[in-house]
């Protein structure tokens, strides 16, 4: 399977369970993968053929700049099905959420998390 990559795409949200994050806001950067069959659009040289990174782009925007979540493994999720929902080309995803300066009295260069997640018919369900 293909794999097309979407690297440290930069956000300002407002998630968090602490009320200063949710007033204040911070970064968060989103790396994604996406797994799917480019080679028609390879073959071809044809953006109908594959999933336009400009619409990618503003898929995820919607989501991390959108309304508040409490948890990053949240807002991952919600990156995830939105994408698997909105583009059938696509068979799997991983999403990584990075909150590179956290709220907290300890020096570290970011917290994140990641998940992967498949279409439901390919898990048999």
């Amino acid at each position: 399977m293909d794999k097309m990559i979407l690297s440290k795409i930069e956000f300002f949200g407002r998630h968090g369970l602490l009320s200063e994050e949710n007033r204040l806001g911070q970064k968060y950067v989103v790396d994604v993968d996406l797994y799917l069959d480019l080679s028609p659009a390879g073959v071809a040289d044809d953006l109908e053929l594959t999933i336009n990174y400009a619409d990618l782009y503003e898929v995820i925007k919607k989501i991390v700049e959108g309304p508040p979540v409490a948890l990053v493994e949240a807002l991952a999720e919600n990156i995830a099905s939105a994408l698997l929902d909105s583009y059938s080309r696509i068979s799997e995803v991983t999403i990584r959420v990075t909150k590179p300066n956290p709220p907290v009295a300890i020096y570290f260069s970011g917290f994140a998390v990641e998940i992967r997640r498949e279409r439901l018919q390919k898990r048999g369900i």
